[in-house]
């Protein structure tokens, strides 16, 4: 499958020049960010782990160290997060969301509702590496039908394909548990959402709003509330479209007052080698404007520029 990020691996790649125009953009006085967020906006992640380790073998030191001590504010956290294999990055972000004061709920949704099922078990490595076991984290931190959807969506275990006998029945189920009965059935929403694949899914909900004569997304929000609602509709949006879902947050993250400036690196990064282009594509259709004007009216400085040079282009 080729890639649909905006970050493509560069072609004349050379680790060690790299880290030699690294150091120089630190040394001495003042720091040339622009060189910085240049060169490493335009590598690829792998590539990136290489530059590190030129890094240390030429100069004894850790880049992203130096890196941390260099930059500051909202560019530091970019960087530095372009620094982490993608997995690395996954797992770190989900310890902060669970270990932080009051746990990040909206960081556990979008990362086990988007990533695929190979992505969950890397992650669930990685996170076992650096912070312990991931499971037993979640669990410590949630509850109720909230937490066994998460513990569903992290197992990584969809079903494959499309079971056409299966699809009019999970529609009417659904049905029969939310609109079509006084109080919810949750656990039968769990069931379905969090085992079906995505193929599957997309039939179901089209014969649903046949019988329900609304979207399924209209029932979720009238039947359930709080972090069960939203991982719900998380699972649903990345059911129909990974990309729309993401082009969706993107907006949320810009179009408020204030910008939320951690969903948006969060995207940015960990989108820019997976289905940026997609991203872009929906955006610009539900929107009527192209990703690239949105960040550049939303953000400034370096750190608005390193956004773009992610975003690679205006549509």
């Amino acid at each position: 499958m080729a890639s649909r990020g905006s970050v493509k691996p560069f072609v004349n790649f050379n680790a060690k020049q790299d880290a030699d125009l690294l150091r120089k953009a630190m040394k001495g006085i003042g720091t040339d960010e622009d060189a910085i967020l240049m060169l490493l906006t335009a590598r690829s992640n792998e590539q990136r782990q290489e530059i590190k380790a030129a890094y240390k073998k030429a100069h004894g030191k850790d880049l992203v160290k130096d890196l941390k001590s260099e930059l500051g504010g909202k560019l530091e956290d970019l960087i530095v997060a372009l620094m982490s294999p993608p997995r690395v990055y996954d797992a770190d972000q989900l310890h902060k969301a669970i270990k932080g004061a009051g746990t990040n709920d909206k960081v556990l949704i979008e990362i086990l509702a988007s990533r695929t099922p190979e992505q969950i078990k890397e992650i669930i490595k990685a996170y076992k590496k650096e912070h312990g076991k991931l499971e037993k984290d979640i669990i410590g931190d949630t509850n109720g039908h909230y937490q066994r959807m998460l513990i569903i969506l992290l197992q990584g275990e969809r079903e494959e394909g499309v079971d056409e006998s299966r699809v009019e029945k999970d529609a009417k189920e659904l049905f029969a548990a939310g609109e079509g009965k006084f109080g919810t059935d949750e656990d039968k929403f769990i069931n379905v959402l969090g085992n079906r694949s995505a193929e599957h899914l997309s039939k179901v909900f089209e014969a649903y709003k046949k019988i329900a004569g609304c979207d399924i997304e209209e029932s979720i929000q009238g039947e359930c509330t709080g972090n069960l609602e939203e991982v719900l509709l998380a699972v649903v949006k990345c059911a129909k479209s990974v990309p729309g879902y993401f082009a969706e947050s993107l907006r949320e993250s810009m179009r408020r007052a204030g910008t939320d400036d951690e969903t948006l690196i969060r995207i940015m990064v960990s989108r820019s080698e997976e289905d940026m282009l997609d991203i872009r594509a929906k955006y610009k259709k539900m929107y009527g404007e192209s990703l690239y004007r949105t960040i550049q009216e939303d953000t400034e400085g370096d750190y608005g520029k390193a956004l773009l040079y992610l975003c690679g282009g205006d549509d």
